[in-house]
């Protein structure tokens, strides 16, 4: 089969043929159509420092995908021929306490699609059947392909209670502009959207934003101020990793406000713990989705009217992975998918 890999450490991924997927007793085979690229695979094609301690090649790459079933083992139940699957990226031991206890997302012996075995940027996958999730035919099939980071927006967006509450994220990327359309849809007031790139804040104000913020010419101060806020944000959503943007959240959250963490930092920094303990903050961090509620809240909201779709703005076939690599590299985009049928 086709698939797009990590032959050996250093920059570059290759589109080869390899040998397709076996099953075991417990295992679906996945015909895959479209994926999604994420900043995991543009780390690894690049191969930052990150990827260099993470990832042994020879690799497939990629996590995100919808596909078709093609075939199940002897012990699977619930899946046939033909079903249209995503999978969960994370594969657990499924014996721990967390594990156990139903709390699969916290699983300290979890392996990822993708970096720590075969990925989805290929013709075929083959995942644990308790890792595949049934989309019903409503679900779109390019939004069924990023449900892995549909999923981190809603595991970060519901963390806290947001009905009636005033919600700030900080980082436009594809993460944070679902995040905003799903606390919109859960019934924020105001939602107020941060970056330093103006596409990206345009995305933001399509997906459903009070107000985005380019922090280079305005402040949080000032919106707050526009807005009539009096006491501060109740719920902040740091998507972006950046030192200064959760500096400035701390800043602005209300006494008793709640941060959910998911951007993740370049390294280690230091922030005013006098502020969270003063303001008695909450911080949280958030990683992946839990296995399954998220799954299931976000098929229920896109029943209800939720509409993600805004931020895929280019597909190519993965033929043209090096353009789409390149897209998502410029800065000027938000999701990039990638089809693995024909081209036509």
């Amino acid at each position: 089969m086709l698939a797009l890999t990590k032959p050996s450490g250093g920059p570059g991924l290759t589109l080869t043929e390899v040998p397709e997927p076996t099953i075991g007793i417990n295992d679906v085979l996945i015909r895959v159509d479209r994926t999604g690229i994420c900043g995991t695979d543009l780390h690894i094609a690049d191969w930052n420092e990150w990827a260099l301690g993470a990832v042994t090649p020879p690799l497939i790459v990629g996590h995100e995908f919808v596909g078709d079933v093609v075939e199940v083992g002897s012990n699977v139940t619930g899946f046939s021929a033909g079903d249209v699957v995503s999978g969960e990226g994370h594969v657990v031991c499924g014996r721990c306490r967390n594990c156990m206890a139903g709390r699969r997302h916290l699983c300290a012996q979890t392996s990822s699609v993708g970096v720590d075995r075969p990925g989805a940027f290929a013709e075929y996958i083959a995942l644990p059947m308790t890792n595949v999730w049934h989309h019903e035919p409503p679900v779109d099939r390019d939004v069924a392909s990023i449900f892995d980071p549909f999923g981190n927006a809603v595991h970060s967006a519901l963390r806290f209670p947001v009905l009636g509450e005033d919600v700030l994220i900080t980082g436009a990327g594809p993460i944070g502009l679902m995040a905003c359309a799903v606390v919109r849809h859960a019934g924020a007031r105001f939602t107020v959207v941060t970056d330093v790139n103006p596409f990206r804040l345009e995305l933001a104000a399509k997906l459903g934003a009070t107000r985005v913020v380019d922090v280079r010419t305005t402040t949080l101060d000032e919106v707050m101020t526009d807005l009539g806020m009096k006491e501060g944000f109740d719920v902040g959503l740091e998507m972006s990793g950046n030192p200064d943007a959760l500096h400035a959240m701390v800043a602005s959250m209300c006494h008793g406000g709640k941060i959910a963490m998911l951007g993740l930092p370049d390294g280690p920094f230091a922030i005013d713990w006098n502020v969270v303990i003063h303001d008695m903050l909450t911080i949280q961090g958030i990683y992946g989705r839990e296995m399954y509620e998220t799954w299931y809240m976000m098929t229920v909201m896109l029943r209800s009217g939720l509409d993600v779709s805004p931020v895929i703005t280019h597909r190519f076939h993965a033929t043209e992975h090096e353009a789409a690599f390149d897209a998502v590299r410029s800065g000027q985009a938000g999701k990039v998918l990638l089809s693995w049928r024909d081209p036509s």
